[in-house]
C-alpha cells in the first residue's frame, strides 16, 4: 500500500522536486506538441484496466520525475500523459508511482533504482524520464504503475510496448495498456492517458 501521506501531499499539487527534475522534458513535450494542453478522450471512456502488482513493488519511493542515474545503461524514454476521470476531466494532484526493470531485466529490490513517484500537474499531466526496461524472464517488456486521485482508491496496472514479440505470449498482457510510442531525436516518447473511475 502507498504511504497515506502521499494522498495528503497530492492535494497540494506538484512537488518542487518533480517540477525541477522534469522541467526539460515538459518543455520538450510542450514545444513538440506531443502533450498538448487538452487530452485525447471521450466522455464515458472505460477506466484503465487494473493489473497485478507483481512481486517487486517497494513502498515509499522517492518523489522524482527523472529516474535516470549517471552511467545507467538503456535507451532513454519519456513516459508522459494525462490522468483523467471517466467524464474526460483532468485530475490534478494525482499520485503516480512508477517502478520497472533495468536494461538487463533486473529489478532493484534493495534500493530505489528505477523507482519514483510524482503528482500530475494542474492540467492533469505527468512526465517521467527513465529508460526502456529490459525483458524480465517470462514476461514481455513493461512498466508498473500505481495511480491514485486524491482521496480515492489506488489503481495498480502495467503499461506495454507495441510490436514486442513477447506480447501475445505474455499471460498478463492487455492491448488496452499499450503505449503510443514516438521518437524524438535520441529519446523515445511513450504516451498513455490514465482514466480513473472516480466521481
Amino acid at each position: 500500500m502507498i504511504d497515506t501521506r502521499f494522498s495528503r501531499r497530492a492535494l497540494l499539487g506538484v512537488g518542487a522536486a518533480t517540477i525541477i527534475s522534469g522541467l526539460a522534458t515538459r518543455r520538450l513535450l510542450a514545444q513538440e506538441a506531443l502533450l498538448p494542453a487538452t487530452p485525447r478522450c471521450r466522455d464515458d471512456d472505460d477506466p484503465t484496466p487494473a493489473e497485478t502488482e507483481g512481486p517487486y513493488f517497494t513502498p515509499n519511493s522517492p518523489e522524482r520525475a527523472n529516474l535516470v542515474e549517471e552511467g545507467m545503461k538503456g535507451d532513454r524514454i519519456a513516459l508522459a500523459g494525462f490522468v483523467l476521470d471517466r467524464r474526460c476531466q483532468t485530475v490534478p494532484g494525482a499520485l503516480l508511482d512508477l517502478w520497472h526493470a533495468d536494461a538487463a531485466g533486473q529489478y532493484d529490490n534493495r534500493g530505489y533504482r528505477l523507482r519514483g513517484h510524482q503528482f500530475s500537474d494542474s492540467l492533469g499531466r505527468f512526465v517521467f524520464e527513465t529508460i526502456v526496461p529490459g525483458l524480465y524472464p517470462g514476461r514481455t517488456r513493461h512498466f508498473h504503475l500505481k495511480v491514485q486521485a486524491p482521496g480515492q482508491d489506488i489503481l495498480t496496472t502495467q503499461l506495454y510496448f507495441p510490436g514486442e514479440p513477447q506480447n501475445e505470449r505474455d499471460r498478463i498482457f492487455d492491448s488496452a495498456l499499450l503505449l503510443d510510442l514516438k521518437q524524438d531525436a535520441a529519446t523515445k516518447i511513450g504516451r498513455y492517458d490514465f482514466v480513473l473511475d472516480v466521481g
